[in-house]
């Protein structure tokens, strides 16, 4: 998740390369027709590519489905955006993308919408709040893939020998239990007590978890950009003076990437931070004893909801496709299919019956899926979003640093790059 941290890994040459799944044609004269269908790579190497949860997939679509094959290419994370982005502008747009945001195409006139292509049925099963991130003007054209959402990770090891609480009823659940949380452990000899990434690899993630905990977010309930706002300043004062200033985290934050923070949880080296499903397993083969607190801690008490993050598919309408697209991402949906994923990668499904059915076999899980429902995403909707991003990675580490730039300053730049880029979009 571009905001997934250990899900970025290169997948290498073998993974990116196209997967020709049938030799069927390409619908200009046999009455068949082949989607191009592009796709993120989750894996780390070839013991677990999504190259073969793809080719699976589309193997046993083609064989049940009369006139439809489905062609895969599989690209690193890291790649993808901008190879989508020369196919569309070359006039080789596929089919289907699996990837990052769809604003910036559905803004071009260049999706289908969401009620083009599914059943009611499989529309209506999306989880609301997945749905609703993926509108443009009420109109839905990111189809969500694969979710997740983030809560505090902690080491009951650590806790322990700090002398804190270590069931997840005990976990902090303001910033004052958090703050003296983090003084324990630092006192008990912990390295690093509470681990604070704000570097370029996924700062943006870190940052929305503070800003919710705060009361704030990057926009307010009708999509203008807040990052100014008066809850936002208040709390990157109170992480620089309480956190950084206190020598309670990294001792450069804006250097410091996720992927640093969870590798050095995994060994044992850190006693609290923000975390995803995926670490539980990283975590797990480690003999990690770790717990996971049952709310985002807030400024004054626990908050009602966390932020969450959704990979999307679109589906392009270049090729003219729209039934037979549809007619594969009925299927793609499908509680078999969007489970075998989610659960080979430890993300949440994004489908009603997907939790549901997850949440029966998956109790570790459920702290996660509980709060998807009220999740707060990022703005992936705004064309806008992948200027304020990248300049947010560069920046906003600098609002946090001891004895450096105002942190209402650094917000006050960040504002003013959006707004400018909200005003190019409209």
């Amino acid at each position: 998740m571009q905001r997934r941290g250990f899900l970025k890994a290169a997948a290498g040459a073998a993974g990116a390369a196209a997967l020709p799944l049938s030799a069927c044609g390409d619908g200009s004269g046999d009455g068949e027709v082949t989607l191009k269908l592009v796709a993120a790579e989750y894996g780390t190497g070839e013991s677990d590519t999504s190259r073969r949860y793809w080719e699976q997939l589309a193997a046993k679509f083609s064989n049940q489905t009369s006139g439809i094959s489905v062609d895969v290419e599989i690209i690193p994370w890291e790649d993808i955006d901008a190879k989508v982005d020369r196919m569309v502008e070359d006039g080789n747009a596929p089919d289907i993308a699996q990837m990052g945001p769809y604003a910036a195409y559905s803004s071009r006139d260049l999706l289908y919408s969401t009620d083009e292509l599914l059943s009611i049925t499989t529309q209506a099963n999306f989880v609301p709040s997945l749905a609703g991130a993926g509108e443009v003007n009420r109109v839905q054209y990111g189809m969500p893939f694969v979710s997740s959402s983030r809560l505090l990770f902690y080491n009951k090891t650590l806790f322990e020998a700090a002398g804190l609480g270590t069931d997840p009823e005990d976990a902090p659940k303001d910033w004052d239990e958090l703050l003296d949380a983090a003084q324990a452990l630092k006192d008990a000899g912990v390295k690093i007590p509470y681990a604070l990434p704000l570097g370029p690899e996924e700062a943006q993630a870190e940052t929305l978890m503070w800003m919710i905990s705060g009361g704030g977010a990057y926009t307010d309930d009708v999509g203008s950009y807040t990052i100014d706002s008066e809850q936002n300043i208040h709390t990157f004062n109170w992480i620089r003076d309480n956190l950084v200033g206190a020598g309670l985290t990294y001792a450069a934050p804006s250097e410091t990437n996720r992927r640093t923070a969870f590798a050095d949880f995994v060994k044992g080296d850190v006693g609290m931070l923000f975390g995803h499903p995926t670490l539980m397993q990283d975590a797990r083969q480690e003999k990690v004893d770790f717990g996971i607190a049952l709310k985002l801690p807030g400024r004054d008490g626990p908050s009602e909801s966390t932020m969450g993050v959704a990979d999307w598919i679109m589906a392009f309408k270049a090729n003219g496709h729209r039934s037979e697209i549809g007619k594969f991402l009925d299927f793609v949906f499908e509680d078999t299919n969007v489970l075998k994923f989610t659960q080979r990668y430890d993300l949440l499904p994004t489908t009603v019956s997907g939790v549901e059915r997850l949440s029966e076999g998956r109790k570790d899980l459920q702290p996660f899926l509980d709060h998807l429902q009220t999740a707060v995403f990022y703005p992936d909707n705004k064309t806008s979003w992948a200027r304020v991003n990248a300049e947010l990675k560069k920046q906003i580490g600098k609002a946090a640093e001891a004895g450096g730039e105002p942190p209402e300053r650094v917000l006050a730049n960040l504002q003013s790059i959006a707004e400018s880029a909200s005003t190019r979009e409209e």
